[in-house]
């Protein structure tokens, strides 16, 4: 018998109009449908939150790749930044290079009439900020985003909250500097607040104190900061590690590259980690869902007995009868997916709205009972906006795998149908 005689049978026992049999194959399917919705959610939102996380940091903050200078490897006598100066113009001319910048970083207390907090002040060229993925994730808060003098300041959100600072006013920013003799003296500049920023990040951003290149050259000593030249790529993700390796052979020895995986190396991993965690557990309610495709086809091969007889008798051998039943099965495999996958991806592609709403119903509840606002997702640990990403091909394997086990589990009961015997069958009826 060819294929299509048993599909078109296999179809009539899902969507057939008889009440019998096919009531618990689009049982089993809703169930597979159920199942995968939460499973699409998680995998899009994760992938969202896990992007949006670390393109704010690569964008922002270590860049695509960091080159760092050598002490050891070099004469002491030679300033700090000459070594990197020179590796910025051999890396400028690479072709997958789009961008080279000075960065010094270190400690620092920012001081104002409301009081004082420490800061991590980065001292990076003004055209960083200038550059489209910076663009891109910079969000200014107040005043404006861009550092014209060395004295020049931009703040952090959370940074410009707790000291009172505003954009046009003024801060004192107080570092420390190391003497010919190695006593440490406290040393206060005045600066002034060109801005206030944010990524959209709190762990990235909440102490940020950013100033000109320049700048912090002049109040940073070299014994409490960090200089390094940042890096970025046409592609981040698919050739950052490759163009590191081809400037470490450029510059050769007395220097030191990273790319962004290896900079964020424990944090990417541990993100990664937790996701490949919440997918297994949901994977887990799939696999059950799968399974009971295979009771809904075993409920089907006894209510099926006196069709099963029918075919026997007439000629049907007992792998055609059988695969009548898997193909059931793979039916209601699909018939799940489809629906499932889709439900899933139109809550997840729809996250920000629905938290939106949520968070507004549930402020609301809590405002009747005298409470506070209610944040689903708090600040302080999540984005505020979370990026739409659908990995498709985990998606379609997601679909692909369900169908199989769905066929896989069902294979007992469509086997013991194929070897049932007709007369057996018949006397029963």
């Amino acid at each position: 018998m060819k294929i299509k005689p048993l599909l078109f049978v296999a179809f009539r026992y899902l969507l057939g109009r008889s009440a019998s049999g096919n009531r618990y194959l689009l049982g089993a399917a809703a169930g597979v449908a159920l199942s995968l919705v939460p499973i699409i959610v998680t995998l899009t939102v994760a992938d969202g939150m896990i992007r949006g996380i670390t393109d704010r940091f690569i964008e922002l903050g270590t860049g695509h790749i960091q080159i760092w200078s050598r002490p050891q490897l070099r004469d002491v006598s030679v300033p700090d930044d000459s070594p990197l100066d020179a590796a910025a113009e051999i890396v400028r001319r690479m072709d997958s290079v789009t961008g080279v910048w000075r960065e010094t970083d270190g400690p620092g207390l920012i001081l104002s009439t409301a009081g004082k907090t420490g800061a991590s002040i980065r001292a990076i060229d003004s055209s960083f900020w200038q550059d489209a993925g910076s663009r891109r994730y910079l969000a200014v808060k107040d005043g404006e985003g861009v550092i014209e003098a060395d004295d020049d300041i931009l703040l952090g959100e959370d940074l410009a909250r707790e000291t009172g600072a505003v954009p046009g006013g003024t801060v004192r920013l107080m570092t420390l500097r190391v003497t010919d003799d190695g006593r440490t003296i406290p040393r206060t500049t005045l600066f002034k607040v060109k801005g206030i920023v944010s990524s959209g990040y709190h762990e990235l951003d909440a102490n940020w104190c950013i100033i000109g290149y320049n700048a912090g050259r002049r109040i940073l000593s070299r014994d409490i900061s960090q200089s390094f030249l940042v890096i970025k790529t046409a592609d981040p993700y698919g050739e950052a590690d490759a163009t590191a390796f081809d400037i470490y052979h450029k510059l050769r020895e007395g220097f030191s590259v990273y790319s962004w995986r290896q900079l964020q190396m424990a944090q990417y991993s541990s993100y990664e980690s937790t996701r490949q965690m919440l997918i297994f557990i949901m994977a887990i309610v799939v696999l059950v869902a799968a399974v009971n495709v295979s009771s809904a086809v075993s409920m089907l091969v006894i209510e099926r007995q006196r069709d099963i007889a029918v075919l026997k008798s007439t000629g049907s051998s007992g792998g055609e009868t059988a695969m009548i039943f898997l193909l059931c099965a793979l039916l209601t495999g699909f018939a799940g997916a489809v629906p499932g996958i889709a439900a899933g991806l139109a809550i997840g592609c729809n996250a920000n709205g629905i938290i939106r709403f949520l968070e507004a119903a549930l402020s609301f509840v809590s405002a009747l009972l005298r409470g506070g606002a209610v944040k689903i997702l708090d600040p302080g640990f999540y984005l505020q906006e979370i990026p739409v990403i659908v990995d498709w091909k985990t998606v379609a394997a997601i679909g692909i795998l369900t169908v199989l086990c769905s066929a896989v589990s069902s294979l007992v009961p469509s086997l013991r149908a194929g070897k049932s015997r007709p007369l057996d069958l018949l006397r029963k009826f």
